[in-house]
């Protein structure tokens, strides 16, 4: 079995009776690098908020080097090595 620096299993979230995001899953290994691309409205900016706990998962885990995220506060989450910026025009 591989560790992973952030192991998203099954992750989802629904917003009312919109279901958001269903069924996302992504493992990163150490020092790797990845990407997330998709069009507008697929969802990328839900799973950054879901994986910084801005928002709270439906269903699903999200893992932080072996550290389940679940309940933590945004602040906690960043104590993890996870963290997000925003992107602004001005």
């Amino acid at each position: 079995m591989e560790d992973f620096v952030l192991d998203v299993c099954n992750l989802g979230i629904d917003f009312g009776g919109l279901r958001a995001l269903d069924n996302f899953n992504i493992q990163v290994k150490d020092r790797e690098i990845v990407g997330l691309i998709g069009p507008n409205g697929a969802g990328k900016t839900t799973i950054f908020n879901l994986l910084t706990s801005v928002y709270q998962p439906s269903r699903g885990t999200i893992e932080v080097t072996g550290k389940n995220t679940k309940g933590k506060s945004t602040h906690e989450v960043t104590q993890f090595g996870i963290a997000r910026t925003f992107q602004n025009i001005r």
